[in-house]
This record gives C-alpha cells, structure tokens and sequence, in this order.
C-alpha cells in the first residue's frame, strides 16, 4: 500500500468509525493530536512523539505505556465501545496511535488542539487534491 492509499485508509477510518475511529475519538478526548504528543513528552516518550510527526519510521509504543499516558475511565470507555477489556483496548490503540498521528502531521507539524480530529483529517485530504 502506497503512502497516499495508507494516509487515506487511516483517515478514512477515523471519519467512518471502526478501530481508526475509536482511536480518533480517543485522540480528540485528549486534546487531538497536541494533546498526545504532549501527554507523550510529559511522559519521557517525546522521541516516540517525535517520530510519529516527523518523516521517517514511526517508533512504536506499547499497551503499558498508553495505559499510563490514559486515565483508566478513558481506557475502560474505549474498551467497552469495542467490547474487549481495558488491557486489550490499549493494545489496539498502541498498534493504531502512531500511524493516525503520523497521517494527521504530514508536513511535521503538530495541528491545533482546538481543531477537530474530522476538521484535520479534511484539511489533510484538501492538501492532496490541490
């Protein structure tokens, strides 16, 4: 898969629902894409951060380490949408997180926190049909 046909997939799934979506919906909880990378370099993971905006391979994070960057309602809200436990929720978000990130920065910058993940993700796709 090329990167535009990945960009739209991610996107695509976070304004459509699916796994994409509930992590979308996560990411605007936390104050969009701001929000983590924030929580991530308060947290140590501002090289994870980093990846994830910049160009290159997006480091990746593990289910321990979304679990101590999420409160626990957050985490037990998410699982119970997917209807698995908390510890498998923030499996998914880790497997999902970097590249929903990466394909919401494309340029290497860090949109607003008051923007909306839909309002980003539109501005992104805007940016390809120019």
């Amino acid at each position: 898969m090329g990167l535009f046909d990945q960009i739209l997939s991610n996107v695509g799934d976070s304004l459509s629902g699916g796994m994409g979506g509930m992590v979308g919906s996560l990411l605007e909880n936390v104050g969009g894409v701001a929000g983590i990378v924030e929580k991530l370099n308060a947290a140590g993971l501002g090289d994870v951060a980093a990846s994830w905006v910049g160009a290159g391979e997006n480091l990746p994070i593990n289910a321990e380490q979304i679990q101590s960057l999420l409160s626990g309602d957050t985490l037990s809200g998410l699982a119970e949408k997917l209807g698995v436990d908390p510890e498998q929720a923030s499996g998914m978000v880790a497997q999902y997180l970097p590249g929903l990130v990466d394909s919401l920065t494309p340029d290497g910058i860090v949109p607003e926190g008051g923007a909306d993940l839909a309002s980003q993700g539109v501005a992104l796709l805007k940016g390809f049909f120019k």
